[in-house]
């Protein structure tokens, strides 16, 4: 396991237990998706201050580790 991932938490009773960054509500969906979207990690800092740089690390740890676990259906492209 990577260590950062020590930096995500899952509670059933805190975000119907969707991954979040330890100590926060801020899902690691979230960050994933504002980082896909072309935000940069300090324009993510500079929106959530409670948020540290190795919090926006561990989401994209946690989003690999995810990635070896489950298939994401993609549309294959015709050659």
């Amino acid at each position: 396991m990577h260590p950062s991932l020590e930096r995500i938490s899952v509670n059933p009773n805190i975000c119907f237990g969707k991954p979040c960054i330890k100590g926060t509500r801020i899902w690691v969906s979230l960050i994933l998706d504002f980082l896909a979207n072309g935000q940069t990690i300090e324009e993510i800092l500079d929106e959530y201050p409670s948020l540290h740089k190795d919090d926006i690390f561990a989401a994209i740890a946690y989003g690999a580790e995810m990635s070896r676990q489950r298939f994401v259906d993609i549309q294959v492209e015709a050659t």
